[in-house]
């Protein structure tokens, strides 16, 4: 598929997450099959004021490309500022607008799902950072609306085609939904109807069949994994596969799990520092060691752990129990 300019070679996109979806965690998804991914949504203001952690939250190597930078805001001004300074200085295949966040610390400021109640403001905010950056693609991410009295699909899309956007993920539960309910698959397929530009699908793919069942119901063309990655990169190589209508993978085992979480504490390490690297991969730990014998011991362990090393040595036993048992252990 195509995204403006911007050839992408299969259509199954890594979410950006806030506080998941850094360098090490991309870099996984990217190998086991992302066919687009995107960085942890960064505020536009601390951009404008050249905040270090910010600055440090979109750094990215040519490994991950295609790669997406996510802003979020209420200035359009300010916001187009971000998009310039992220385009000069970082050179993204894409930026993308967060109109979907709705965590109060953001939508309490008039940014994420928020710009949704004010379409004249959401208007003004795209048309800012399309103008602000020509040559490369904008997308947006977004929400069904605010609330259920107040969906904007598809009256939001056509006006984000209008103002230049080239393609759309939506995810359809309204900000006060947040992450509560089912998503509303029938307004993706709405928007598909109204808009001539790609529509990418999220919400509620957690397998090969919902990956399918998305696709023949919404006529999406892509879409977009969140939370069914936590833990599980391998869901990309599973989902890849069975777009290119290849044979599936077995489940990851519990060895392969271990192996790849050992690996992701070592890039977070070398990436983030012994002690950062390890406090970030406590919550890690959670998503991937589930559902087997002694799983909530050896989690409590892990993310009790004074440090690396000790970590270390814990994933070792646990790939020791691993060999131990012949049997498949299905993770996540």
């Amino acid at each position: 598929m195509k995204i403006g300019r911007l050839q992408i070679d299969n259509p199954i996109f890594l979410a950006p997450m806030a506080g998941v979806s850094d360098y090490p965690f991309r870099l996984l998804c990217k190998e086991y099959g992302a066919g687009l991914v995107y960085s942890e949504f960064v505020s536009a203001d601390g951009i404008f004021r050249a905040n270090d952690k910010t600055l440090s939250m979109i750094r990215f190597s040519d490994e991950e490309r295609p790669i997406g930078i996510q802003i979020f805001g209420d200035s359009p001004e300010i916001m187009a500022e971000a998009a310039r300074t992220i385009n000069k200085q970082f050179r993204p295949d894409l930026i993308d607008i967060n109109y979907g966040c709705p965590v109060p610390k953001v939508t309490k400021r008039g940014a994420g799902s928020a710009a949704l109640r004010d379409l004249n403001l959401m208007d003004e905010i795209t048309l800012a950072v399309v103008e602000a950056v020509p040559k490369i693609p904008v997308t947006v991410k977004m929400r069904a609306g605010w609330d259920q009295n107040r969906i904007v699909v598809p009256e939001a899309g056509v006006r984000l085609e209008q103002c230049g956007i080239k393609a759309i993920t939506l995810h359809p539960r309204t900000a006060r939904q947040s992450y509560g309910g089912s998503a509303d698959w029938a307004l993706i397929k709405e928007l598909k109807a109204a808009v001539d530009m790609p529509v990418i699908g999220n919400g509620d793919i957690k397998s090969v069949e919902d990956m399918r069942r998305m696709f023949d119901t919404t006529g999406c063309d892509a879409v977009m994994i969140g939370r069914a990655a936590l833990g599980n990169p391998f869901i990309f190589r599973e989902l890849k596969a069975a777009w290119q209508n290849a044979k599936l993978f077995a489940p990851a085992t519990l060895k392969e799990q271990v192996a790849l979480c050992i690996r992701h504490l070592k890039m977070q390490v070398d990436y983030c520092g012994a002690q950062m690297g390890a406090n970030l991969m406590r919550k890690h730990f959670g998503w991937y060691l589930k559902s087997f014998p002694g799983a909530p011991q050896y989690r409590n362990r892990l993310v009790t752990a004074t440090d690396g090393n000790e970590m270390l040595v814990i994933l070792d036993e646990i790939a020791d129990y691993a060999d131990q048992t012949p049997q498949v252990q299905i993770v996540g």
